[in-house]
């Protein structure tokens, strides 16, 4: 006869316990739960992008939105777009509102705050998605890029926490969501003052995270990975400008990596409806956060040899230009991937909402 071989007891106490703790956590996610019809909610960067659309689930779900940003050409285009939207779902043109603002002024961010509230409400939702992205060797990069990578990615978020969270905590109730990224946890190369000012603004987070909670007021950390959003027309590039330009943008437009910001989109405002505390997306940067948490070396290593596959340093390459003013020749394929992102999300003068 054959033996029959059974799961040991350990097996079992950590098959229950596994069990147990997701089905605790499912239900607290589900009770944590919020709609956001009627409620206020304020995107920063919310013009072009991710940080749009964003600004156009919410609108559909029945928010009352506002949005800002330093472009105030983007932001009338924007402003359009949503009013459309909320239109078509039967809402007011008032329910939405579009505000130039400089995040990395802190009078300008309490002005901005003010103004919402009187025209909107007290601020129910904040979305920090405001951000600058610059791309080149880190040989290249100044103590001003890092200053400049910092004053919006870090402090253009702290800004806007400092003005709402009181009256979150006041009413012992709201939700905060910081957009930052892949490189908030993994060290891109080419990427430095980026990535140097995402980790901070995980830190931050993640701390604010557990200091609010307390008071009723759940922090979301965003950390996406590549999505599709047109956004290298609006990143500044260093260097050898043309290859930079080619590489970042043809690694976001592969279908493989990339993320649709749609999709992207949706994923954040179920994160802070129900008050989660990370959302790293899409699967490949979960794995990649997921192994460098076990194996920060091997990461390191692989991030070394990704490096000699950029480009070289150029001589004099620390001027600057934005993407669209770069002259590329991008693959056929990341052509029409950029070229439909630049129109669906206001990237440039060819937007088609």
């Amino acid at each position: 006869m054959r033996a029959t071989t059974r799961p040991s007891n350990a097996v079992l106490w950590l098959t229950a316990a596994g069990a147990a703790l997701w089905t605790a956590r499912t239900l607290a996610r589900r009770a944590r739960r919020i709609d956001f019809r009627g409620r206020v909610a304020l995107v920063t960067g919310g013009s072009r992008g991710l940080g749009l659309e964003i600004a156009r689930q919410l609108v559909g779900a029945g928010a009352r939105v506002a949005i800002c940003a330093r472009d105030e050409v983007a932001l009338s285009r924007a402003l359009a777009d949503l009013v459309h939207r909320a239109a078509d779902r039967g809402g007011r043109a008032d329910d939405v509102l579009a505000l130039p603002c400089d995040v990395t002024v802190e009078e300008d961010v309490r002005a901005l705050v003010a103004a919402v509230e009187q025209r909107l409400g007290p601020v129910d939702l904040l979305v920090n998605d405001a951000g600058t992205i610059e791309v080149g060797p880190s040989e290249q990069m100044t103590r001003a890029d890092f200053d400049d990578a910092m004053a919006t990615n870090f402090y253009g978020a702290l800004h806007t926490v400092l003005a709402v969270t009181p009256g979150m905590r006041a009413r012992r109730s709201g939700r905060v969501v910081n957009i930052a990224s892949i490189g908030g946890k993994i060290s891109v190369p080419h990427l430095l003052p980026y990535s140097a000012s995402k980790f901070a603004l995980v830190g931050l987070s993640e701390g604010l995270r557990a200091s609010l909670l307390k008071d009723g007021v759940f922090v979301t950390t965003v950390c996406p990975g590549e999505i599709r959003t047109g956004s290298a027309a609006h990143a500044v590039f260093k260097g050898e400008q043309a290859a930079e330009y080619r590489w970042f943008t043809s690694s976001s437009s592969a279908p493989v990596a990339g993320m649709a910001a749609d999709e992207a989109a949706r994923r954040v405002v179920d994160a802070a409806a129900h008050g989660d505390a990370e959302l790293i997306m899409p699967t490949s940067a979960w794995l990649g956060v997921k192994t460098h948490g076990l194996l920060p070396g091997l990461t390191a290593d692989l991030s070394a040899l990704a490096e000699r596959g950029l480009p070289a340093p150029a001589a004099g390459g620390t001027a600057r230009r934005a993407g669209h003013e770069v002259d590329e020749r991008l693959p056929a394929w990341a052509r029409a991937v950029q070229d439909r992102a630049v129109a669906a999300y206001n990237q440039g003068e060819r937007f088609a909402p």
